[in-house]
């Protein structure tokens, strides 16, 4: 079964605990493990909705298909794709914050 939020950083990591936080960029890397951890999110969401969309059309041409499981699908993938599209939002937000600072 997916994980619709298995990509998501646990609240632990989020509140600041020190033994949650990953490992800070190497010098050569700067930022590759937040492209690394989006990039990867952006992936499963994708995947949910692709496994989604089978399972509507399997449910719609009259294959093999467990209603309940389909639903469930389905929802997961809504409720990924909605907090991916906060998360986008928080971070376009922080963005025009920063860009519009005064040095």
């Amino acid at each position: 079964m997916i994980n619709p939020l298995g990509s998501f950083p646990s609240a632990a990591a989020i509140s600041g605990t020190p033994s949650a936080m990953p490992a800070a960029p190497t010098e050569g890397g700067k930022g590759s493990a937040f492209k690394d951890l989006l990039v990867e999110s952006l992936q499963q969401v994708n995947d949910m909705q692709s496994a989604a969309n089978q399972a509507v059309e399997k449910l719609a041409t009259g294959g093999e298909a467990n209603l309940p499981e389909v639903l469930t699908l389905v929802q997961k993938a809504d409720l990924s794709f909605k907090m991916m599209l906060q998360l986008r939002n928080k971070l376009v937000a922080a963005y025009q914050e920063v860009k519009d600072m005064r040095i």
